[in-house]
C-alpha cells in the first residue's frame, strides 16, 4: 500500500480520506469479530456470532453499507489510477467475503444446533436407562458440534455425578456457568459434586449462589444446606466413633460384638430377641448410634433370614411379636436425634414396606412401638420430609384415623402424628388420592359413632380434617358430601345432649370444620342451610363463650346460602341476640356478629325493624363504626344504611355525631373500598330520610368530600 501524504504517495480528497478512514475502522471491526469467532471461550463465540447476526439483519447498517459502497464506486470511476480508490474497492470485496463467511457460519451454527439437540436427546435417553457412559459420549459429541450449549454441560455433569467422577462434573458446571452465569442447575450439581468430595465450604457457596440468582428458591436452598450440614455431621460422627473403637473403649466394642452375635445364623427367635434388647441398651449416645450404622446394623433384616421372616410375617406368633417390638425399640434408640440413621432406616426396603402394615396389624404392642418410631420422624421438619419423600402416605390418613377407636395411648400418638403431617403440603396432596373412597367414609363413620369412640381423639381428628380443608380439592370433596353434613349435624345434636368437657371439644371442633367447609358454595350447602342455622341458633344459649363465637361464625357463613335460613333465623330472634353479643363480645365475636346482621338486614324488613328496636339510637352500630377493624366498620355502615328505611330511624340520630363519623369513613383511605362505599351510601340515605342532617353535612364541608369520594369509588 502506498504511503499517504508522503513522497511518492497520492493525496486523497477530503471525501476520499473520510471513506478510507471508515474502511480502516471496518477492517478493525472485522478483525475483532474474527478474533471472537476463533476464541476458545464459548461465551465469547456466542457473543460474537450474535453481534454478526445483528449487523447482518440490521436494516440501518445494510442501508449505510450500500450508501458507502455507492460513494466509493463513484470516486473509483472518476480516478481509475488512484491507488487509494483501488484499495477501497479491494476492501469492499474483502468485507463482502467476510460477510458471506459470517452468513455461512450462522447457517452452520443452525445445522450444528439441530445436531447438538439430537445428540442431547440421545444422551438423555441413555441417562434415563442408566447407561451413563453412553450418555456422556452423546453429550460430548453434542459439544463438539456446539461448544457453548449450556444444557449439554449440565447434563454431562449429572452423568459424571452418577459415575462418581466429581472433578469432571465440577469442570462441566464451570463451563455451563460461563455460557450462562445464572444457571441454577449448574450451581446445584456443582454443590452436589463438592459435597461428595467433602468440600463442605465450596458446596455451601454453590447453594448460596442459587439463592442469589433466584430468591424464590429458598426451599431448595434450605434443603441443600441441610444436606451439607447432615453429611458433615455424619462424617465427623463416624471419625469420632472410629477413634473410640481404636482406643479400645468397652461401650464401642460391645456394639460391634453384639452385632456380630446377631449375625450368627440358625439361632432361636428368642435368642435374637435377647440380643436385640441388649443392643438397644447399648445405645447410649451418638457414638453408639454411629457404630451401629458403620458396622452394618441396618443390614440385620437383609442378612438374617429368621429375623427378616419374623418381622415381615403377616400373622406373627408370640415370639415373632416380641422380636418385632424389640426391633422397633432398637430403631427408636438408634434413630433418636440421628438424621442419617433415620434416613437409612426409612430407605430400607423391608422397613419402608412394613410400616403401614405394622400400623394396621391389630396387635397393640406392635402398633404402640410403631407409632413411637414414626413420632421420631413427625416431630421435626427434617423427619417429616423424609416420611413424605420416602413413604407412600396415600393411606396413612385413613390408617391413623382408625386409632380414634382406641381407648389407650395409641389414639393420642396417632393424632399427634397426623397433626404434624398436616404441616406438609405434600402430605395433603397425597391425601387427595384416596380421600373420597377411604378417609372420608371412615371420618363420617367416626362422627356418627361419637359415643363409641375416644371423644378426645375424635375432637383432634375433626380439627385435623379442618386443617386439611386448607387444600381446595379436599375441601370441595367434603363440602359436596351430603353424608358429611348429616354426620356433622348428628354430632352437634349429640353434643347438645351431652355437656361433658370432651364433647364440648368435639362440638368446638365440628363448628370449626363447618366454618371451613362453608368457604365453598354449592347446592348441598344450600339444602342444609336451614338445618345448620337452626343448630347454631340453639347453640347461642351455650355457656361456653368459644362455642357461641364459633356458632355465630357458622351463621355468618351459612345464612348467605339461603333466604329461607335468613327468615327462620330472624323469626328466631337472631337480630336481638346479635346486638346482645355485640355489646359485650370481643373483636372476633363482633366481626361474625355484625356480618350476620348485615346479611339479615340486607333483604329482610323484619330484621331491619328488629335492629332499630334492639339498638336504641344505634348506639351499638355507632360504637362499631369506631372500630379499627375495617370489616367491622364496613358491615356496620352497611347495616346502618339498610335500617334507615325504617320510619323514625334517621330522626333518632339527629343529636349524634353520625354524620361526622360516616363522612370520615366515606372520605378516608381504608384498604377495603367497601368501607368508603357503605359509609357514603349510608350518609346519602341518612340525608334523604331526614333532611335536617344536611345542615350538619354542609357545616363539615361534607358535600364536597362526599362528591369527591364517590368519584374516586366510581373510578376504582
Amino acid at each position: 500500500m502506498a504511503a499517504l501524504g508522503g513522497p511518492g504517495g497520492a493525496m486523497l480528497a477530503p471525501r476520499q480520506e473520510e471513506d478510507f478512514q471508515r474502511f480502516l475502522r471496518r477492517v478493525d471491526d472485522v478483525t475483532t469479530l474474527l478474533q471472537g469467532l476463533n476464541s476458545t471461550d464459548p461465551a465469547v463465540q456466542e457473543k460474537t456470532i450474535a453481534e454478526i447476526e445483528k449487523r447482518l439483519h440490521d436494516p440501518e447498517t445494510s442501508k449505510e453499507e450500500e450508501s458507502r459502497t455507492a460513494v466509493n464506486r463513484t470516486v473509483i470511476n472518476t480516478g481509475p489510477s488512484d491507488t487509494a480508490n483501488t484499495e477501497a474497492v479491494n476492501a469492499d470485496g474483502f468485507l463482502a467475503i467476510l460477510e458471506q463467511d459470517a452468513k455461512e457460519r450462522a447457517k452452520q451454527r443452525k445445522r450444528n444446533e439441530r445436531l447438538a439437540n439430537a445428540l442431547k436427546e440421545k444422551g438423555n435417553d441413555a441417562f434415563r436407562k442408566g447407561d451413563y457412559v453412553i450418555a456422556i459420549q452423546r453429550y460430548t459429541e453434542g459439544l463438539e458440534k456446539l461448544k457453548d450449549k449450556q444444557e449439554l454441560y449440565t447434563n454431562r455433569a449429572q452423568a459424571y455425578l452418577k459415575m462418581h467422577e466429581y472433578e469432571k462434573a465440577i469442570g462441566d458446571c464451570e463451563w455451563a456457568l460461563k455460557c450462562n452465569e445464572k444457571c441454577i442447575k449448574a450451581c446445584f450439581l456443582m454443590g452436589k459434586a463438592h459435597l461428595a468430595l467433602k468440600h463442605y465450604s465450596e458446596s455451601r457457596q454453590c447453594y448460596e449462589k442459587i439463592l442469589q440468582i433466584d430468591p424464590q428458591k429458598e426451599n431448595l436452598f434450605k434443603d441443600c444446606m441441610n444436606e451439607v450440614n447432615l453429611e458433615e455431621k455424619r462424617v465427623k460422627d463416624e471419625e469420632r466413633a472410629m477413634k473410640e473403637v481404636q482406643s479400645g473403649k468397652s461401650a464401642a466394642l460391645s456394639v460391634k460384638e453384639l452385632l456380630q452375635k446377631l449375625d450368627r445364623p440358625d439361632q432361636n427367635v428368642l435368642d435374637y430377641t435377647g440380643g436385640i434388647r441388649l443392643l438397644t441398651g447399648a445405645m447410649k449416645d451418638c457414638t453408639e448410634q454411629t457404630l451401629f450404622r458403620t458396622n452394618n446394623g441396618f443390614s440385620i433384616l437383609k442378612d438374617n433370614e429368621i429375623i427378616r421372616r419374623g418381622f415381615c410375617a403377616e400373622r406373627k406368633n408370640t415370639a415373632e411379636v416380641e422380636m418385632t417390638v424389640s426391633l422397633l425399640f432398637l430403631w427408636q434408640a438408634v434413630c433418636a436425634g440421628n438424621a442419617e440413621n433415620q434416613r437409612l432406616l426409612l430407605t430400607h426396603p423391608d422397613v419402608n414396606a412394613q410400616l403401614p402394615k405394622l400400623l394396621s396389624c391389630g396387635v397393640s404392642e406392635i402398633q404402640k412401638a410403631t407409632l413411637a418410631l414414626i413420632s421420631l420422624y413427625s416431630e421435626n421438619e427434617d423427619g417429616r420430609r423424609l416420611l413424605v419423600r420416602h413413604q407412600d402416605l396415600t393411606k396413612w390418613l385413613q390408617i391413623l384415623m382408625t386409632f380414634v377407636n382406641s381407648s389407650d395411648t395409641r389414639a393420642s400418638s396417632a393424632m399427634n402424628i397426623l397433626c404434624d403431617l398436616t404441616e406438609e403440603e405434600r402430605f395433603k396432596t397425597q391425601c387427595r388420592v384416596m380421600f373420597s373412597t377411604g378417609a372420608l367414609p371412615l371420618f363420617i363413620q367416626l362422627l356418627t359413632s361419637a359415643r363409641l369412640v375416644n371423644p378426645a381423639a375424635l375432637a383432634r381428628c375433626i380439627g385435623i380434617m379442618g386443617s386439611l380443608c386448607a387444600d381446595v380439592v379436599i375441601r370441595m370433596q367434603m363440602a359436596e358430601c351430603r353424608e358429611c353434613w348429616q354426620a356433622c349435624l348428628k354430632l352437634v345434636d349429640e353434643c347438645l345432649d351431652v355437656s361433658t368437657p370432651t364433647y364440648q371439644e368435639c362440638l368446638f371442633a365440628v363448628l370449626g370444620l363447618m366454618m371451613n367447609l362453608l368457604l365453598e358454595s354449592n347446592a348441598v350447602i344450600q339444602n342444609f342451610a336451614v338445618d345448620v342455622s337452626s343448630r347454631c341458633m340453639s347453640l347461642l344459649k351455650d355457656k361456653v363463650g368459644t362455642i357461641v363465637t364459633r356458632a355465630i361464625g357458622v351463621l355468618s357463613r351459612i345464612l348467605p346460602a339461603s333466604s329461607s335460613a335468613i327468615e327462620e333465623a330472624v323469626k328466631g330472634g337472631v337480630v336481638k341476640k346479635m346486638i346482645k353479643f355485640l355489646k359485650t363480645g370481643g373483636q372476633i365475636t363482633s366481626s361474625y356478629g355484625i356480618k350476620t346482621l348485615s346479611i339479615c338486614t340486607r333483604s329482610n324488613r323484619q330484621a331491619q325493624e328488629d335492629l332499630v328496636k334492639s339498638d336504641k339510637r344505634f348506639s351499638v352500630l355507632l360504637k362499631l363504626l369506631d372500630s379499627e377493624n375495617e370489616m367491622i366498620v364496613g358491615n356496620a355502615a352497611f347495616c346502618l344504611g339498610q335500617c334507615l328505611a325504617v320510619p323514625g330511624a334517621a330522626t333518632s340520630l339527629l343529636n349524634s355525631n353520625v354524620v361526622m363519623v360516616l363522612l370520615k369513613h366515606a372520605g378516608g383511605d381504608a384498604t377495603r373500598t367497601s368501607v368508603q362505599e357503605n359509609a357514603a351510601i349510608a350518609l346519602g340515605k341518612l340525608c334523604i330520610a331526614e333532611p335536617r342532617h344536611v345542615i350538619q353535612l354542609r357545616k363539615l364541608n361534607g358535600l364536597a368530600i362526599l362528591n369527591s369520594s364517590m368519584k374516586h369509588m366510581h373510578s376504582v
